[in-house]
């Protein structure tokens, strides 16, 4: 297994539109083995093949606290949505920034599992928050634009910042992000970072 490089926001290559999975073979095995690796090492609970610059409709997720229970969709669409939801959520192509979302609170999402098998399976809170990010990643979507064009554009510029300093010597970068996530943790429910 080997860990993949996450692309970071506002990277172009984000906003590209995830083709279906056609062959469930070996390589696909492998990648999936690597996109979990990833995102257990980010840490994360979620990550699109989108975000590793593989634009194939394929996502991974695991959201049990003890890293346990992992899932697979592959070619997934949601076929019915119920109520809402807000929620703060993160994500591991913007780092470092927690905003609310509003989504469903309760899907019914259609895939194909790692050997081609078609289901389908009724998800609900975070897990369905989930899931929704991740398959708004394979659309060429991120979380940022379901916020006003201001904050998009205030996150834009902070994390090109923060890369510019990391690229200068990593000094700046580590107290920047360690304030960061002081910032957050200081009076606001943490997050989970999908």
């Amino acid at each position: 297994m080997a860990q993949l490089s996450i692309l970071e926001f506002p990277d172009p290559r984000l906003r590209t539109h995830a083709k279906p999975v056609r062959d469930f073979d070996a390589a696909l095995q492998q990648l999936i083995a690597d996109m979990f690796e990833t995102m257990y090492a980010a840490p994360g609970i979620g990550l699109a093949a989108t975000q590793v610059n593989i634009h194939k409709a394929l996502l991974v997720m695991d959201t049990s606290q003890e890293k346990n229970q992992p899932h697979v969709y592959i070619n997934p669409e949601i076929i019915a949505r119920d109520g809402l939801e807000v929620s703060e959520e993160g994500c591991l192509s913007v780092p470092s920034v927690f905003e609310e979302v509003q989504r469903a609170a309760r899907v019914r999402v259609r895939a194909q599992n790692v050997d081609g098998s078609p289901f389908e399976r009724d998800l609900e809170g975070l897990e369905a928050v989930c899931l929704q990010h991740e398959i708004d990643h394979l659309a060429g979507k991120l979380f940022v634009d379901y916020l006003s064009s201001l904050k998009r554009d205030r996150i834009r510029r902070k994390l090109e910042k923060e890369r510019r300093e990391r690229a200068e010597g990593g000094a700046a970068a580590g107290a920047a992000a360690a304030r960061a996530a002081s910032e957050h943790s200081s009076g606001r429910a943490a997050a989970r970072v999908i």
